[in-house]
Formats: C-alpha cells, sequence, structure tokens
C-alpha cells in the first residue's frame, strides 16, 4: 500500500520540473481518475491518509509518465469539461478548451435575443468543424429548443462527436462532411440541403493557426490534429473563410456567424468578412484572458416581412 498523499506530492513535482502548467491539478485528476472518483474526493484523502493498492500504484505511475512526457491529460483519463457537460475525448480529436466557451456564449445571446422561436420555429444552429461536438453539445444542453446540427470532417472525430450526443442524450445531428463545401453542389453535405438560407446561427471553431505559429505546447502541438489546427493560406485564414462562405449559403438574411480565431487575427479575420460584402455588422469579441477571440456577423442581405435580425 503507497501514502496518496506523498504519491501526489511526488507527482506534482514531475509534472513542474516536466513543465506542466498545472501539476498540482493534473497528479489530482490522474489520481481522481485511477480511483475513480472526483478530484473532491482526492483532497479528502490527501488529509485522511487514503492509501493506493499495488495495482493503483502501478496505474498511477504509468499515467504519470505519459503525462510528464506531454500527453495531453484529456487523452489519458478520455474525458474533458466544457461548460456543463464532461466529453469523451482522445487521440485525433482536438481537446476542446476554455477560451471556446465564449462561442457558445454568444450563440445563447443570440438565440436568447431572437426568443425561443422564429417565425413560429425553433431556432436552427449549424456546428461546422464541431470536433468532439462541444459547441453544438453545449448549446442543446443549455437551450434545448434548438434544433441544432454538427457538421465534422474528420471520421475519427465525427465518431467521438456522435458518440458524445448519444452518450449525454442530446437531440443533435452530426454529418460526417467538408465544411469548406457548399450544401447547394457538394454530395456530402447533401443532409444541410433543406438548411439553406434557413439557419439562424452559424457557430464554429475552424482550423485557424497559421503556418508559421506553431503551438510551443507539446500537447498541442504533438498531439492535436494538424487538420484541427492548420488553417492554410499562410496566414491561418484560408479554412476559416471558406468555413464562412459555407455559412453564408447556410444562413437567413440577418442570420448570425460566430467564429472562433487565433488571438492574431482579431483584425484580419473581420477585415478579411468585411471585404466580401456578404456580412454586416462584423464586430470582434475579446476572451477572458483580454485577447482577441471570436468575430460575429450578420448575415447581408433583405429581412423577410416580419422577421428580426435579434438584434
Amino acid at each position: 500500500m503507497t501514502d496518496l498523499r506523498g504519491v501526489v506530492s511526488a507527482a506534482t513535482d514531475r509534472l513542474a520540473v516536466a513543465g506542466v502548467p498545472s501539476p498540482q491539478v493534473d497528479a489530482v485528476a490522474l489520481a481522481a481518475y485511477v480511483l475513480g472518483c472526483d478530484p473532491g474526493e482526492v483532497h479528502r484523502g490527501l488529509v485522511l491518509g487514503t492509501r493506493l493498492t499495488e495495482e493503483q500504484s502501478s496505474r498511477y505511475a504509468e499515467l504519470l509518465d505519459h503525462r510528464a512526457a506531454r500527453v495531453p491529460l484529456q487523452h489519458l483519463t478520455g474525458r474533458a469539461g466544457f461548460r456543463r457537460l464532461e466529453l469523451s475525448v482522445g487521440p485525433g480529436t482536438f481537446v476542446p478548451r476554455p477560451e471556446t466557451e465564449l462561442a457558445v456564449e454568444l450563440v445563447l445571446g443570440e438565440l436568447g435575443a431572437t426568443g425561443a422561436t422564429v417565425h413560429g420555429r425553433a431556432p436552427v444552429v449549424v456546428d461546422l468543424c464541431t470536433g468532439s461536438g462541444a459547441i453544438a453539445l453545449a448549446v442543446k444542453d443549455e437551450h434545448p429548443r434548438a434544433r441544432v446540427h454538427a457538421v465534422e470532417a474528420s471520421d475519427q472525430a465525427f465518431r467521438r462527436a456522435r458518440h458524445n450526443a448519444g452518450r449525454l442524450d442530446l437531440d443533435v445531428t452530426v454529418t460526417l462532411a467538408d465544411a469548406t463545401g457548399d450544401p447547394r453542389h457538394a454530395v456530402d453535405l447533401a443532409p444541410l440541403e433543406p438548411l439553406v438560407g434557413r439557419v439562424d446561427v452559424v457557430v464554429s471553431n475552424p482550423p485557424y493557426v497559421p503556418e508559421d505559429a506553431v503551438p510551443r505546447e507539446p500537447e498541442v502541438r504533438d498531439h492535436d490534429p494538424a487538420m484541427a489546427l492548420y488553417g492554410g493560406a499562410g496566414d491561418g485564414l484560408g479554412t476559416p473563410l471558406q468555413v464562412a462562405r459555407t455559412a453564408a449559403v447556410l444562413l437567413r438574411p440577418g442570420g448570425l456567424l460566430v467564429m472562433e480565431h487565433a488571438d492574431t487575427q482579431g483584425e484580419t479575420l473581420p477585415a478579411a468578412l468585411r471585404a466580401t460584402r456578404e456580412w454586416v455588422d462584423v464586430r470582434d469579441h475579446l476572451d477572458l484572458a483580454g485577447r482577441p477571440r471570436t468575430t460575429t456577423a450578420r448575415r447581408a442581405g433583405r429581412l423577410d416581412e416580419g422577421e428580426t435580425s435579434g438584434r
């Protein structure tokens, strides 16, 4: 039997030396995973003198080796918290970040502004480049009346998003398709063709990292899938602007685009959207760290009689 307090203390020191940003939090999280409890129970165990079995100690040591090598904590535990949800994540799937919760806030704010219904129907939300399904599932969880669709090009991530939707019992339609296509012409986006010009909000956290901005964090650089990171076109805006074109096809006039971007793109993405003349009321929003993070824009065009832009 091994003392939990000593194990977690030694693990915290080792992770700190390895450069892990939150060594104690991660050491406790790994212990919680091994013990099958929540971190609060681990903290109580540290006080009460809980001891680990040999099997638990061996499993903890194995996980600690991987975390010290900068394998993402979420890949080791298979789960990631996002707003009120605990999502299944793993290799081949982009790990959702806290800053992405801003996109959810902006979507929910729009849905609250438009009311429970639009023209007597439930509002329609489409999440392009959904990854694990984090944004789409959070929106459905917090605005149950919304009809939510999620689109993902990676087969592995698509299966993860569909699994999360089923496990969380959230009615989100997950489609395997390239979000840079046009649903009026692309075969794999055919399921979205009935939504053309009828969507109220399109939200996206697309690949946006510039080619010369390789992430410093090994967890991101070495483990997040490249297709979920790099936006192309040198400045990283190639994929985001392609996704925005798809969004413009899907949105009704006055519908809202919500798009996350790199903190270096707070001026360039809004400028690029304005230049297309497909968008009006283009604004950028800061995350909780005060960095440019998310752009919103409204689909240009004449509103149907009696329709509101939600503003």
